[in-house]
């Protein structure tokens, strides 16, 4: 017989899906998102398992009886893993690896035929085309153009899967180039991230899905633009700091390179900080969305299912999927193990 668990959900994206989360009908859950961090806090010291995602270190030092902490999606980096109890796991669950590829050859296509400057043109009364104005250039299909993929893990597999579809060539940097490829995806080559350069000099659309680490900050500044071709395209669904903010306005600005889709920032409202300090609002050939790429239905019912079956197994006892910490992983990772592909990736 499972003994049910006391779940404590604070992720307001989460509570959409309570009916999945809940289906099981065993565990108590507790859904706080609107909660004050004072009485998520209390309600934490009796809680068996948090669903967040974030975590602050209050919290994590509340937690008393606390066994699990189940992210909502696959970055843990606002988890305080250091102030956790021992023996506390840590799971994080994806499932948006196709959501963003779509973004990414959606923003592809449209930056390619130039949509964003058309639309604001038409926006303010001014209808110009190939047929109006003969300085209007025609833009390419992707088809045979080359996607150069900053990064393989579910993010860059998917890229490639549906580049493919449209009759583009792939090619990727990551952190592993020896690793076995994706089943299913033909790739024209893939190379170390030290050989960046290569792919960022023959790609014709550059998509960033490297996660932040100290060795991916600033990744891509102004020497790394210069190799662009001019024609180039860039398009970021990992974290805004990968890329030199300065530098990336600047080569968008002066046409160094020829449009970017910028998804993710260097700053967030929500804690105070502006997206960014230069105006990437003002440039005609940027695609701007807030973060957004990975937003579907798919998306999150995925992981609703993964958090209940998350749920479900601790309570029988059974082992877990997609631990990132736990007592044994610590162990591990002080002695200087490797603990897989870091390029997987994607945020």
């Amino acid at each position: 017989m499972v003994t049910p668990l006391r779940v404590l959900q604070t992720d307001r994206i989460m509570d959409r899906y309570e009916d999945v989360l809940t289906a099981g009908g065993v565990h108590h859950w507790t859904f706080a998102s609107g909660w004050s961090p004072e009485r998520q806090i209390e309600a934490l010291r009796t809680a068996d398992v948090l669903v967040a995602a974030s975590m602050t270190t209050e919290m994590a030092r509340a937690a008393g009886r606390l066994r699990l902490v189940h992210v909502t999606g696959a970055g843990y980096d606002k988890i305080p893993l250091a102030n956790l109890p021992a023996g506390v796991q840590v799971v994080n669950t994806f499932h948006h690896g196709r959501s963003i590829a779509e973004y990414v050859l959606a923003g592809a296509v449209l930056l390619a035929r130039r949509v964003p400057r058309s639309d604001a043109e038409f926006r303010r009364g001014v209808w110009r085309s190939v047929l109006t104005d003969p300085a209007v250039p025609l833009g390419p299909t992707l088809h045979g153009r080359m996607v150069g993929l900053i990064g393989l893990g579910e993010i860059g597999t998917e890229v490639a899967r549906l580049a493919g579809a449209f009759g583009a060539r792939v090619q990727a940097v990551r952190a592993r180039p020896s690793a076995a490829g994706p089943a299913g995806v033909e790739l024209a080559w893939v190379g170390g991230i030290d050989e960046l350069d290569h792919l960022l000099s023959t790609s014709d659309v550059v998509v960033v899905t490297v996660p932040l680490t100290d060795a991916t900050r600033g990744l891509l500044g102004e020497k790394q633009y210069r190799l662009m071709r001019p024609d180039a395209l860039l398009i970021n669904v990992a974290r805004g700091p990968i890329l030199d903010e300065a530098a990336t306005y600047a080569a968008l600005a002066d046409g160094t390179i020829a449009g970017a889709a910028l998804d993710v920032w260097w700053g967030h409202p929500r804690e105070g900080k502006p997206p960014a300090s230069h105006d990437f609002s003002a440039l005609p050939n940027v695609l701007l969305t807030p973060h957004q790429a990975g937003h579907t239905d798919d998306t999150f019912r995925g992981r609703a299912q993964d958090i209940a079956a998350a749920i479900d197994a601790l309570a029988a006892g059974r082992p877990l999927r997609n631990v990132v910490h736990s007592a044994e992983l610590v162990g591990y990772q002080d002695q200087g193990a490797d603990h897989g592909d870091h390029d997987r990736g994607d945020a």
